[in-house]
């Protein structure tokens, strides 16, 4: 069927990608119920917010989070969506001073092996084996970067509160500009990455 979730994310680690197939494929054995399916109960949804769907998913039919979001995107697909980073990523990114600091970030990431960027809607993840990294822009052209270490790595370190990335980024830092994606910087993404 084309059109219902057929293209596969990218900017995922191999991990991920095996991750995403194990959802996909147990969706029918555990529900008893196609996606083609799902799709159908999904577009009967009285809500138009994501986070409501979601909500009505759970309530009304025992989806939990990571399915209803599998069905979601293949009933209403947003046309930027994993599978379009590109355009997530320019999205995103608008504020020049913001994307600066995400350049200075994204620089200082990849510079480490076997990094994948994977794009997201309201944040840009760097990962390893696992997401070790996180970025999304700030109000007044900030960004806040989120890391797989404890907030008591560093003392410009806070713990997150109510970020869409990983569990696993057991801390953040708001940036005010690229400047200070410094050495401290690069040694927390690089702790961070050695974490992962």
């Amino acid at each position: 069927m084309s059109g219902s979730g057929s293209h596969s994310p990218t900017g995922l680690t191999p991990r991920q990608e095996k991750w995403f197939a194990s959802v996909k494929a147990s969706l029918e054995r555990d529900t008893g119920r196609t996606l083609d399916e799902w799709i159908a109960i999904a577009r009967t949804c009285p809500e138009t917010r994501p986070r409501a769907r979601t909500q009505w998913l759970k309530d009304n039919h025992g989806l939990g989070v990571n399915r209803a979001a599998q069905v979601l995107s293949a009933a209403f697909p947003s046309g930027e969506g994993w599978d379009e980073p590109e355009k997530l990523r320019a999205a995103l990114w608008t504020d020049p001073a913001s994307t600066a600091i995400f350049e200075a970030i994204e620089q200082a990431a990849t510079a480490l092996p076997a990094v994948v960027t994977g794009q997201r809607k309201a944040f840009t993840a760097f990962s390893r084996e696992f997401q070790f990294a996180s970025v999304r822009p700030a109000k007044g052209g900030k960004a806040v970067l989120g890391l797989a270490v404890t907030p008591d790595a560093d003392p410009g370190l806070e713990a997150p509160k109510n970020e869409g990335w990983s569990e696993r980024l057991k801390a953040k830092i708001v940036l005010e500009n690229a400047a200070q994606v410094d050495a401290s910087v690069a040694a927390l993404l690089k702790q961070a990455w050695e974490n992962s």
